[in-house]
Parts: C-alpha cells; sequence; structure tokens
C-alpha cells in the first residue's frame, strides 16, 4: 500500500488548506483533524519546522553532477530504466535520484522536462524533503517508502501543477536505499496503475544492480606518475604510458587540484601568454584518448581515480622528517623541461623543501647527496656549509665547486 494512502480530500479543499497552513491560520491539531492524508499532514509539519519556504523552488545539490553520477550504483543501471519507464513517457519525465535526494537524471518528454525546469526539478537540484518540502522523491526517501503526491499535496506552491509517484530503490545486499525512481506528471502518473508500474521497474532495477555486483570487475590498480628528474612516465595497468609534456603538465597540476580546475585556471597555469582555452579542451581530449575516458572529468577538469606520484611520495617524506626516504625518490626535479608557470611553481616549491630540510638535518652526508642532484649543483650556500664542515676532500671539491660558480656569476 502506499504510505499514508485512504480517502483522499477534493482538490479544492487541499489548496484552501495548504494556504491556511503555511500562512499559520491552521496548527497542527486542526491538520491532523483534517480529510488530509496522514502521510501528507506529517510531512506538510516537517517541511514547516524545518524551514522549507514554500513559495520557493528547490535549491542546487551540494555536489558536482558529474562526480555525483560516477560514485552512484544507479548510473549503471540508467539502461533498465530508459528502456522500462522513459522510452514510453509521453507527457510525463522520469527522475532518478540520489539517496540524499539530488537529482541525477530528469528524462522523458521533452515539453514536461522544460516546463518542470521552471522549478528546479532538474538535474543536480536537491529535492530532498529537507530542502524543497513535500515532494514525492523526498518524501519517498524520508519515509523509505513508495508515496504519490498530487497537485496541491506538495509543500512548495510551484509544484501544485505535478503530480508524481516515487518508489525507493534499495542495495540488494545491503537494504539500504541507494536513490529514489520518480516520474512526475499529469493526474495520470498518480494513479495505482502508475505505482504499479514505477514499482515494477524499481524491482527491475534492483535485479540488475545485484547482477552487476556479482560481475563487476576487480578494482582497477592504481595509477603513479613518475614527474621527477626524467622523462614524464605513466604507470598504469601494469604498464607504462609516455606522455608529452603538456599532458605531464596537466596531470601533474589536476593531481595538485583535486578540487579540479576550470579550462580558464588551467590554461593560465599551463602558460600566463593567454593560451587559448579551445587548445587547453583539445589537450585534454587528446590526453583522455591516451590514458582512458574514465580518468578525467570535465566541469571542472579533474581527476576521477586516484594518482600517485614520485613528487608526491617525496613530498609527503619531507613533511614526516624522512629526509633519507625524500632524497631517495626525488632524481631531479619535477618536469625539469616545463615552461608552464603552475608547474614552475611545483618545482620550486618541491626543491626548496628538500634543500631546507637537508640543510636543517646538518647531515653531511646527505648535504653531499643534495649538491649530486642537477638543480643543486650551484647551491653556493650548500657548498659553503660543505667546505666550512667537510673532510679534506670534502672542503677541496667544495673549493673547486666555489670558484667556478664565482666564474659564472662574473
Amino acid at each position: 500500500m502506499v504510505a499514508g494512502s485512504r480517502a483522499v480530500a477534493s482538490v479544492g479543499a487541499v489548496a484552501r488548506l495548504h494556504s491556511m497552513f503555511v500562512d499559520g491560520a491552521v496548527d497542527d491539531a486542526a491538520l491532523r483533524a483534517s480529510h488530509l492524508r496522514r502521510l501528507i499532514a506529517e510531512s506538510w509539519q516537517r517541511s514547516r519546522a524545518g524551514g522549507v519556504n514554500p513559495d520557493g523552488g528547490a535549491p542546487s545539490g551540494s555536489g558536482a553532477l558529474d562526480a555525483l553520477r560516477a560514485r552512484n550504483p544507479l548510473t549503471g543501471v540508467m539502461p533498465v530504466i530508459r528502456h522500462l519507464l522513459v522510452d514510453d513517457s509521453a507527457g510525463a519525465m522520469v527522475a532518478v535520484a540520489d539517496r540524499d535526494g539530488t537529482l541525477l537524471w530528469v528524462e522523458g518528454d521533452g515539453a514536461a522536462v522544460r516546463s518542470a525546469a521552471a522549478m528546479n526539478f532538474a538535474p543536480g537540484a536537491d529535492w530532498s524533503e529537507s530542502a524543497a518540502g513535500t515532494n514525492a522523491p523526498g518524501t519517498a526517501l524520508a519515509l523509505d517508502a513508495e508515496v504519490q503526491i498530487s497537485g496541491s499535496e506538495h509543500f512548495a506552491r510551484l509544484a501544485h501543477g505535478w503530480n508524481c509517484t516515487a518508489v525507493p530503490i534499495h542495495d540488494p545486499v545491503t537494504r539500504a536505499a541507494v536513490g529514489v525512481l520518480d516520474v512526475t506528471g499529469g493526474p495520470e502518473v498518480a494513479t495505482p496503475q502508475a505505482l504499479a508500474l514505477v514499482r515494477a521497474a524499481a524491482l527491475a532495477v534492483e535485479g540488475q544492480l545485484a547482477v552487476l555486483r556479482l560481475t563487476e570487475p576487480a578494482p582497477a590498480p592504481s595509477a603513479r606518475l613518475r614527474l621527477l628528474g626524467t622523462r614524464p612516465v605513466l604507470e598504469l595497468e601494469g604498464r607504462e604510458v609516455p606522455l608529452t609534456g603538456r599532458h605531464a603538465d596537466i596531470l601533474a597540476l589536476l593531481a595538485r587540484h583535486p578540487e579540479g580546475l576550470t579550462a580558464d585556471h588551467l590554461a593560465l597555469l599551463l602558460d600566463e601568454r593567454d593560451l587559448d582555452v579551445v587548445t587547453v579542451r583539445a589537450e585534454v581530449s587528446r590526453l583522455r584518448k591516451t590514458i582512458g575516458a574514465d580518468f578525467l572529468g570535465s566541469r571542472p577538469y579533474r581527476l576521477l581515480r586516484p594518482l600517485a606520484s614520485d613528487a608526491d611520495e617525496a613530498a609527503a617524506a619531507i613533511r614526516a622528517g624522512r629526509v633519507v626516504d625524500a632524497l631517495a625518490v626525488y632524481r631531479g626535479p619535477l618536469l625539469p623541461n616545463s615552461q608552464a608557470p603552475g608547474v614552475a611553481r611545483l618545482r620550486a616549491e618541491l626543491a626548496g623543501s628538500l634543500r631546507s630540510a637537508v640543510l636543517a638535518s646538518r647531515d653531511l652526508g646527505l648535504l653531499r647527496r643534495w649538491l649530486d642532484l642537477p638543480d643543486a649543483r650551484d647551491d653556493e650556500h650548500g657548498w659553503r656549509v660543505l667546505q666550512a664542515h667537510g673532510d679534506t676532500q670534502a672542503r677541496a671539491e667544495a673549493d673547486g665547486r666555489l670558484a667556478a660558480i664565482a666564474i659564472d656569476l662574473a
């Protein structure tokens, strides 16, 4: 049975009751005593207590839509949903939301989809009951039960022209809700026949989730970037993928900015001389073809899979005070041939941190190893420390190196 189902008050009576309730002319006791369905009365009370604006639209969700879709298991069953519901949704639309009430997909009749956008019933919007008030997807998630809501039963006035049926979708193993399936449209979508159809579709989706769980591949191997002192290489799935300088720059910058970068920001970090955004997009497109489309997200550009690097390993060792380990990983400067200003900053930051850690250690053996590196051979201060405190052989080498540096400076 639909949650809270019983004899429904007339459309006009519900509309008048809603107006009085949101205006404060009807208290909770009177609302419970009315002919309004208990499901709706209790949801209205939660909505008003939670501060939902009955004259507002649904707010935008807190996460990036691409990222929400990427990590939601319902992404893998969208072909089933489209086949069962969307393909025959004349005059109506089918919505799929995650367990928090954020709409991930809204598809179906074009006119209906465009009309619903006026109340922000669109991908990325938060239709949880706590954000948008009484509505089928949000209330179904709040109750973890199938729900049908008609017209003025919605808490938000903008939704009063719509009717909807929603059924939660559960994980086949844990039985926890992973999202909700909703059909929204005219009066025909709030009938027992519509409920039976959406319920059957939800069961089919849960069955498909179980199949996918049994057949899903093992987790992808971790990927690792080699950026220090050598040609850039991506170690991926047991093979080495050579990278162009520009592609290495992009991956290094995205690894440093897990929140993502817009095309404009990435262009600025790659070339401060107003690199054309179209060029950046083309490079990212070529990079996707090289390393796989599942690796890079867009809007903003970001990594979709964990990406380790030798530069991160060296930085982590420095932060932990393991200077010996940092020097073992650090074979030279980060992408030494890169002219990208964002990469130059990463390069200087890592080299400067390692140099400071070596000098602070007061270990002449570590200092000598640092001075052997390509970006430390002209470190005048380091050579002077070795000249002052090293043994006879070290002092002699420091004397010669300092003389060469003096000639270069002159």
